[in-house]
């Protein structure tokens, strides 16, 4: 599953080992990008510090296949998952201090902390997951935050607006590279991980949520 993988060049050090996992800075270091009708990302290369050490450990979790109904057939879904509550350990202790740094950086603009986190594993570019917003539960009605952090090897997170008129925007992430959508993001715009006819390696996006958000 890793054949095609490659490390990020900021995690490799002369001495053959990687840096010790950790989180940056996020205040003066995060750039917003306005989108429309009240949306917008955030966005900060390289965030998570030695993401490889910490992609190794998330590819040994238990990881759950999902099948569902897609017209008169039951699908595989094309992705693997896994689902952290608020109860939960998180796999990697880089992964709780990434919660908690996210909760200090967005405290007053959010109001209430990310509690969840959810796990893709996109194993090759067959991987996928179609154009959608997460509208389960309060973000259907009310402006919230996704942040999410990317690990292993690069693939686009392409945003639509659902009113159309407006390019596709798409952001390249993997190695530590984190996103937040926010404002009404959910709500008025999409996104999607499209399938690539490129040889890529695994990726894994760790997706931080308030409580009632999916």
């Amino acid at each position: 599953m890793t054949s095609t993988y490659q490390p990020s060049m900021f995690d490799l050090t002369d001495a053959g080992g990687g840096p010790a996992s950790g989180v940056g800075e996020l205040a003066g270091r995060i750039t917003r990008h306005e989108l429309t009708a009240g949306a917008w990302v955030d966005v900060l290369p390289g965030w998570l510090q030695g993401s490889d050490t910490v992609f190794e450990t998330l590819l040994g979790i238990d990881w759950r296949a999902d099948r569902r109904q897609m017209y008169d057939n039951v699908v595989d879904v094309p992705r693997l998952l896994r689902w952290f509550g608020s109860d939960e350990e998180l796999p990697h202790p880089t992964l709780t201090e990434a919660k908690q740094a996210l909760n200090t950086h967005y405290a007053d603009e959010l109001g209430e902390e990310f509690v969840t986190a959810g796990m893709c594993l996109y194993r090759d570019g067959r991987d996928s997951v179609a154009w959608h917003g997460d509208t389960i539960g309060r973000s259907a009605r009310h402006d919230t935050m996704v942040a999410i952090v990317s690990l292993g090897s690069p693939r686009n997170l392409s945003l639509r607006p659902r009113a159309g008129n407006h390019e596709t925007v798409r952001f390249p992430l993997g190695h530590g590279d984190l996103i937040v959508m926010g404002g009404s993001c959910q709500r008025t715009w999409e996104h999607a991980i499209l399938k690539t006819a490129k040889a890529v390696g695994p990726r894994i996006s760790v997706q931080f949520r308030p409580i009632n958000v999916a």
